[in-house]
């Protein structure tokens, strides 16, 4: 039997592991189910293939990209190793040759997309060929909870225990929630061996900037790597190809690259990016995964990402091969929104929502660091380092000052308001700007109004940016994004604690006089949203072009004056008397919130005794979700438990701690029994 070192050496022509793969290769060769997070060019792919030539039978690879599949198989039979692929891109004579080969016992890699396990055969065929070993590539694509999911890696844990063999999943990007959700989904709860290898990329530099011209800013990073190649990811399609044409105007080889382009196209820009140098490529995010390139040596973000995770694993396209690569992210206000919109459009549960703008809170933070970034991105992934000297802030540390006033008037303004707004009108109050909604709500009574002249609206759209990256408030989805308080508020609004805030991101802000107007108002931006994503359930539901449900003139007055009632709703510009009956309560419970429409829970209770008292119960949490004081952390009971007490009404302190905890006991018991013994 040969050794692992012997097959390194000459089918992959390697003369020692890289650091972290030896203990890796052995425990899949040895069968064990493993998972193991690797860095993006840290030689994951070897961790699979070296096992697969050690073990008898075949190792199927489970991957979600068919022009990496592509590329591995073709480096795999290049260095005399029998692989082949079963993909949608195949033509119906590779196919044959891939089955004749696995009739004949002469392939060791299957490589396969995880949409082919949605037939009930591949079981069976998968089971004559002898396959031996499951890898699983990108299986972060297993979570429900990452950007990256896909609903046909959650048939892997089935194909597992058809087989019976073992597993091995590899990822380049797994914070501990995702390690979480693939031990269940793919080994079912079981104990894997884990190999945590690190998530810094040391030869990678990291740079930000605010953005001040951003085409102008993408055209310079370019030239100065004239000759290099590289990716320039873009939010939209129609920026890739704006953008492309500009860097082709300046001299550079350049190409867009979409999901929007005919399929032929994208193969042609992928080949041709495996093949030429110094070919850039600006792309939306659905190019990079698939391309197995060793010498990118720059990506910049001409646009913010959707999430640190979703960062991290692009910038991870550069410098594969070990040497210094670079990257540009940009980042403004007008991406800020934009993702913001995407979270609250996006179908997906509150709760994954609400994960989804922590996450992107994690990106601004690291967007607005005051030192060095490499440290702060891997105590994102739970990971210390020391200042690395490799990333823009290490090498010019950025000018700052006491923003701790500025901070707290910002804070006094969210709470004086009730936390029910968001940056538009809370700089109205800031800068002293007396707008009809800010008189209409009395808020230039407030203690706070005008008290902010030392920056102009923009410059407060910085502070207020540079907040949300602090994580000192965030969005309240079911407040459509108001900001809301988050317990590291607290120390500074109480005068126990001081924040520094860089300035010359505030100085960017204000010199930004073209930045595009947008439909309306921050503060009325997520209420449009939610609107828009019901607009879309309906005429998905009722199969219709959505302009027929309301058109986006219509969406953008209910935004602005929220109709409290259907006779207000009335009054809405194109808002006629059947649409009315047939929509008007739809997008008034949008409006209004999901604050009215009763939980699941409480509407079990309706016609019962127990309903009334789960009401009075939820009023008396209401009050003491931050304490009798107002200023502890918020807390409260899920609705289920709440329904609980209000069935079985204890009577008495004891039975009530059972119930509800130490915690929620010591907040709420007292109140409670108050009602319930009320409630005789």
């Amino acid at each position: 039997m040969q050794r692992a070192d012997d097959i390194l050496r000459e089918i992959f022509g390697f003369d020692c592991f890289r650091p972290g793969q030896e203990e890796i290769v052995h425990a899949v060769a040895a069968g064990e189910n493993v998972l193991a997070i690797m860095p993006t060019g840290g030689g994951k792919s070897l961790c699979f293939q070296l096992p697969a030539l050690l073990r008898d039978g075949v190792t199927v690879v489970i991957s979600p990209l068919i022009a990496l599949m592509r590329d591995q198989v073709r480096a795999l039979q290049e260095a005399g190793v029998a692989a082949g692929a079963l993909t949608s891109g195949n033509t119906g004579e590779e196919n044959d040759a891939v089955f004749a080969a696995l009739n004949e016992g002469r392939l060791k890699l299957l490589y396969m997309a995880p949409e082919r396990l949605a037939s009930g055969a591949a079981a069976a065929m998968l089971r004559r060929a002898g396959v031996s070993l499951i890898a699983v590539d990108e299986a972060h694509c297993v979570s429900q909870w990452g950007h990256d999911f896909r609903p046909d890696y959650l048939r892997i844990g089935e194909l597992r225990r058809a087989l019976r063999v073992p597993l091995a999943a590899f990822t380049a990007t797994a914070d501990a929630e995702t390690r979480t959700e693939i031990v269940e989904k793919l080994f079912d709860g079981g104990t894997p061996r884990v190999f945590l290898r690190g998530f810094d990329r040391p030869n990678i530099h990291l740079a930000f900037a605010a953005k001040d011209g951003p085409r102008q800013q993408i055209l310079r990073f370019a030239d100065a790597r004239r000759g290099q190649s590289g990716i320039v990811y873009c939010g939209t399609r129609a920026k890739t190809e704006t953008l492309a044409d500009a860097l082709e105007v300046d001299g550079h080889n350049a190409c867009a690259y979409h999901g929007g382009m005919e399929p032929a196209d994208r193969r042609a820009v992928e080949d041709r990016f495996a093949r030429e140098d110094g070919l850039i490529v600006v792309a939306t995010v659905a190019f990079g995964m698939g391309v197995d390139k060793p010498d990118i040596r720059w990506v910049a973000h001409a646009d913010l990402p959707k999430s640190i995770e979703a960062y991290y694993q692009e910038i991870g396209r550069a410098g594969r091969d070990g040497a210094p690569a670079e990257t540009l992210t940009l980042f403004g206000a007008d991406d800020i929104r934009l993702r913001r919109t995407q979270i609250d459009e996006s179908p997906a549960a509150p709760e994954r929502r609400a994960a989804d703008h922590a996450r992107l809170n994690a990106l601004l933070g690291l967007a607005e660091a005051l030192g060095c970034r490499r440290r702060m991105l891997l105590r994102y992934f739970g990971e210390t380092a020391e200042p690395c000297g490799y990333c823009d802030l290490c090498d010019t540390p950025p000018e700052t000052f006491d923003g701790t006033q500025a901070v707290r008037k910002a804070l006094s303004a969210i709470l004086r308001t009730g936390e029910w707004f968001g940056t538009g009108h809370l700089t109205d109050i800031l800068t002293g700007n007396a707008t009809e909604k800010v008189r209409a709500r009395g808020h230039d009574a407030l203690p706070t109004f005008g008290v902010g002249g030392e920056f102009d609206r923009r410059g407060w759209q910085a502070v207020f940016r540079q907040m949300m990256g602090h994580d000192l408030v965030r969005p309240d989805p079911e407040r459509h994004g108001a900001l809301r308080l988050t317990d590291a508020a607290l120390p500074i609004l109480r005068d126990a604690a001081t924040i520094d805030l860089r300035r010359d991101t505030i100085r960017a802000a204000g010199r930004r006089p073209d930045t595009p107007r947008a439909l309306v108002s921050d503060e009325d931006a997520p209420l449009l949203a939610a609107l828009k994503a019901r607009r879309r359930d309906l005429a998905e539901t009722a199969r219709m072009p959505a302009y027929m449900v309301f058109t986006d003139r219509t969406l953008i007055e209910m935004a602005e004056t929220r109709p409290a009632d259907l006779d207000a709703m009335a009054r809405i510009s194109g808002v006629g008397a059947k649409k009315l009956d047939r929509y008007g309560a739809e997008f008034l419970a949008v409006i209004n919130g999901a604050a009215d429409i009763p939980h699941p829970a409480r509407r079990k209770l309706a016609g019962q005794g127990a309903g009334d008292l789960y009401d009075r119960l939820l009023a008396v949490q209401t009050d003491l979700a931050r304490g009798a004081c107002g200023t502890l952390k918020p807390m409260s009971c899920p609705a289920p438990l709440l329904a609980r007490v209000a069935q079985l009404r204890p009577g008495d302190a004891g039975t009530l701690e059972r119930l509800l905890g130490d915690r929620r006991a010591e907040r709420f018991g007292p109140a409670f029994l108050d009602v319930l013994q009320g409630a005789g």
